[in-house]
C-alpha cells in the first residue's frame, strides 16, 4: 500500500497525474490543500494506518459559533532586537513599519496582514551539555565506529547546547465577521473560554483576548481590510537597513508551522470557534484553510496514539516515561512573494549575505516542483520562509 501511495505522489509531483486524480485514487475529497502538506508529516510510508497515525478527526470541543476569519490583525512576536528585526522586514519583505516606540512596534504585511513586534526578550538559559555515555571497550581499544556510536568523537551524543533563539511568538490576531462586542463575548463565556477585552477606541478597534487548548494567546477582534492600517505608516527603525530592499511585495500567508501538544484538539477548536476548514488528516498533523487569507499547518502529538504523551520506547520495547505537555510555538511561517523567479530569489537572498534553503515539500528538485520555496533566518533567529504560492495558485 505504501509503495501504491509513494508512486502517486511521484505521478503528481511529476505532473502525470492532476491533484483532483491524485486525491480521488486516495479516497478523499477535493480540498483546498497542496499535496505537499502530506510530505512533511511523519505518517506517511511505513507509518501510515499504524495505531499512533490513527486518521479519525478530533471531536469538536464545544458548538460553532458560525464565525467566519475575515483578517489576519497581526502576529505577536517577542524578540530580544527589536530595530533589527523590523529594520530586516522592511528592506526584506517590503513591510511598512506603522509605528515604532522603541519597545513596540507595528509593521504592515502588505495591505493584508501585520506583525506586532516586542524589544526586550531574554532568552531561557540554553541546555546543559548532554553527557556522553561511557565508551564500550571496544571503543577504548580503538574501535572509532564503537566510539561514534557512544556518542564520543564523530557521534551525535555530546557536545555543547544549542543556542537559544533571540524570539519567541506568543499570539495571533484575528478578525471575524458578525462582529458585535456583547454578543462576541457572551459567546466566548458560554464556550468557558474566559475573554479578555483589549480595545483601542481612538482607532475604532475592540477584541478579547483567550487561550486555546494549548495556552495560546488568540485574539479575536471586529478587524477587516477596510477599517485596519488606515492612514500613512509613518514608522522607522532604529538602525540602518541591513542591506539593500528587494522589489518583492508579500502577498500571501502560505501557511503557519502551529506545533501543539495535541493536534486533533487545535484543529476542532479553531474550526468551531474561527470558521477554520480542516483538509485531509494524515495522522500527525492537518493543514487547515482560514478562509480567503491563507494556510496553517497544525501538527504535533496523535491523542490517538496509544502512546500519547510518552517518551520513545526503550530497547525492550516498552512506552517511555509519561512526558509534559509540549508547549505551542509557531516553527516557522511562510508567506507567498511576487515577483516570484526561483533563481533571482535564491540570488536576491544570496546577494544579500542570508541563507536560502530550499523546500519543496518533500517533492523534487525545486526548479521542476510545483511548490518551491526558501527558508531564510531573521535577524533574531526566526526561520522566514517565502514561497511561490499566492491566493490564485493555493492546492495547485
Amino acid at each position: 500500500m505504501s509503495d501504491m501511495v509513494s508512486k502517486l505522489f511521484n505521478d503528481f509531483d511529476r505532473g502525470l497525474i492532476s491533484r483532483r486524480h491524485l486525491l480521488q485514487v486516495l479516497g478523499v475529497a477535493a480540498v483546498t490543500r497542496p499535496a505537499m502538506a502530506f510530505a512533511q508529516g511523519s505518517c506517511g510510508g511505513a507509518n501510515a494506518g499504524t495505531p499512533r497515525c490513527n486518521t479519525t478527526p478530533g471531536k469538536a470541543p464545544f458548538a460553532p459559533t458560525g464565525w467566519n476569519t475575515v483578517l489576519l490583525d497581526h502576529f505577536t512576536v517577542q524578540v530580544a532586537d527589536l530595530d533589527k528585526e523590523i529594520a530586516y522586514y522592511e528592506a526584506l519583505m517590503n513591510w511598512k513599519i506603522r509605528s515604532n516606540d522603541g519597545k513596540v512596534a507595528m509593521l504592515d504585511i502588505g495591505d493584508w496582514g501585520g506583525l506586532k513586534v516586542i524589544g526586550g526578550y531574554a532568552p531561557p538559559a540554553p541546555p546543559a551539555p548532554a553527557a556522553a555515555p561511557a565508551a564500550p571497550p571496544a571503543a577504548a581499544a580503538g574501535d572509532p565506529a564503537a566510539a561514534a556510536r557512544a556518542g564520543g568523537a564523530g557521534g551525535r551524543g555530546g557536545g555543547a547546547g544549542r543556542a537559544p533563539a533571540r524570539q519567541k511568538f506568543t499570539g495571533f490576531c484575528w478578525g471575524i465577521d458578525k462582529w458585535n462586542a456583547k454578543t462576541v463575548e457572551a459567546e466566548l463565556k458560554k464556550r468557558g473560554l474566559n475573554p479578555v477585552a483589549d480595545n483601542d477606541p481612538k482607532n475604532n478597534f475592540e477584541s478579547f483576548h483567550v487561550k486555546d487548548p494549548g495556552g495560546f494567546d488568540l485574539q479575536i477582534s471586529n478587524g477587516t481590510a477596510k477599517n485596519r492600517r488606515q492612514g500613512a505608516a509613518t514608522g522607522k527603525a532604529g538602525v540602518a537597513a541591513p542591506f539593500a530592499a528587494t522589489n518583492w511585495k508579500t502577498v500571501w500567508l502560505d501557511h503557519i508551522s502551529f506545533q501543539v501538544a495535541d493536534y486533533k484538539a487545535s484543529v476542532a477548536f479553531y474550526e468551531a470557534l474561527l470558521g477554520w476548514k480542516p483538509g485531509v488528516d494524515e495522522g500527525s498533523q492537518n493543514e487547515v484553510s482560514i478562509g480567503d487569507i491563507g494556510e496553517a499547518i497544525i501538527r504535533g502529538g496523535n491523542p490517538l496514539d496509544p502512546n500519547f504523551g510518552r517518551g520513545r520506547a526503550g530497547a525492550d520495547g516498552k512506552p517511555g516515561p509519561i512526558q509534559p505537555p509540549a508547549a505551542t510555538s509557531i516553527g516557522h511561517i511562510s508567506f507567498g512573494i511576487s515577483p516570484w523567479d526561483v533563481d533571482a530569489v535564491k540570488a536576491e537572498l544570496d546577494k544579500r549575505g542570508l541563507n536560502a534553503r530550499a523546500d519543496t515539500g518533500g517533492s523534487t528538485e525545486i526548479h521542476v516542483a510545483k511548490y518551491q520555496s526558501y527558508h531564510t533566518t531573521t535577524p533574531n533567529g526566526f526561520d522566514l520562509q517565502i514561497s511561490n504560492i499566492t491566493k490564485a495558485t493555493r492546492g495547485t
